[in-house]
C-alpha cells in the first residue's frame, strides 16, 4: 500500500510550487493550455463580431467597425 519513496519534506507551504517547484509535462501543459486560449478566444471574436449591431450611427470610427459583418448596413457612412 506504499505510493513510492519517502521524502523529507518540511512542514512549509509554498505558493510558488513547494520542494517539486517544475512539474513532469509542464511544456506540454503550458502548450496545451495556450492553445485552448487561442482557440476559444478566436471562437468568442468571431460570435462576438456576427452578432454586433449598431442601430444608431456612431459619432466617430470605432475600430470594430472594421470586422464587423454588418457595419455598412449599419453605417452607410463607411467607404
Amino acid at each position: 500500500m506504499g505510493g513510492g519513496g519517502w521524502y523529507y519534506v518540511p512542514k512549509v507551504w509554498s505558493p510558488a510550487g513547494g520542494w517539486w517547484p517544475t512539474p513532469v509535462a509542464w511544456k506540454r501543459n503550458t502548450t496545451i493550455c495556450a492553445f485552448s486560449i487561442c482557440v476559444i478566444s478566436s471562437l468568442i471574436f468571431k460570435i462576438s463580431a456576427e452578432k454586433e449591431r449598431r442601430p444608431i450611427a456612431p459619432f466617430k470610427h470605432i475600430p470594430s467597425q472594421r470586422w464587423c459583418k454588418h457595419a455598412k448596413e449599419d453605417d452607410p457612412s463607411l467607404p
